[in-house]
């Protein structure tokens, strides 16, 4: 808000103080607060949603931001901490895919999921890196980048059509196949094994759909529009201005999805975005 403040100075030449500033936004968060309830509704009853959260300090406290966004909607929250139990009675009407990180929060949920490949590839390159002689694991990581690099080809040419992808299915299962039945000796890939065996039905969910990704790219997408915000504020915020906060960053999230101009948008006064 000290931004604000100096920006409405410099710029316009406008002595507004930040009292003022702060009841403006809380007055903005509170006309856009029901249609966030609509742009959360339509996540939910939409065909993939992708999740992530991330940490944030306020003043006297630590919570967490979530998000929650398909390819066309943005919704975030905060919550005082990161257990998800919130998230069966959340989402008990969702009937999508479900597309995230390896948080075991998500474990639980009852629906259809996919887990992001991207993370898991970093994951094998990481670790990679730090045992460069393990002819076992690098064979594991060998296998899985050569199946996703075909899939991906794949994908670049077609979409993400199931009719295309269906002849990836093959070389998918037998890689979980050789992941979770080959006895390993070595401890990074035993732990990898282990990985795969708990998540392998969500590895490659997305080849039996179409439209849905095989990463969360959407997601951390989102949310770096938060991580911009939490460079300056960490640490300042309080729960309440965090909430209002997020209710203004949804709407300011969605019209970007949808390519509409915010400000066209909000001066238009209508309650419903296009």
């Amino acid at each position: 808000m000290l931004k604000v403040h100096r920006a409405l100075a410099d710029i316009f030449d406008l002595n507004v103080s930040q009292p003022t500033i702060y009841r403006f936004k809380s007055y903005i968060a509170d006309q856009l607060r029901p249609l966030t309830e609509k742009i959360l509704t339509n996540i939910i009853q939409g065909v993939i949603l992708h999740i992530d959260e991330t940490e944030i300090n306020l003043r006297n406290q630590k919570g967490y931001v979530w998000v929650f966004t398909n390819m066309d909607s943005v919704y975030f929250m905060y919550r005082e901490s990161r257990e998800a139990g919130f998230l069966k009675d959340l989402l008990k009407d969702f009937k999508g895919v479900l597309i995230s990180d390896f948080f075991s929060g998500y474990d639980s949920l009852n629906c259809p999921q996919q887990k992001c490949l991207i993370h898991l590839m970093r994951d094998m390159n990481e670790d990679l890196l730090s045992n460069p002689f393990d002819k076992e694991f690098k064979d594991l990581t060998q296998q899985f980048a050569s199946l996703l690099r075909e899939t991906v080809k794949s994908i670049d040419r077609y979409g993400l059509k199931q009719r295309h992808l269906n002849k990836h299915k093959a070389l998918a299962t037998k890689f979980i196949k050789y992941a979770t039945n080959t006895q390993f000796s070595s401890e990074i890939t035993k732990k990898y094994q282990k990985r795969i065996k708990k998540y392998n039905d969500r590895l490659f969910t997305f080849l039996d759909y179409d439209g849905v990704p095989w990463n969360n790219n959407n997601a951390e997408h989102a949310i770096k529009s938060f991580a911009k915000y939490r460079r300056f504020a960490d640490g300042r915020p309080t729960e309440e201005s965090i909430r209002e906060f997020l209710i203004i960053l949804s709407v300011l999230q969605t019209c970007e999805y949808r390519n509409i101009d915010i400000l066209e948008f909000l001066l238009s006064n209508k309650s419903n975005l296009p």
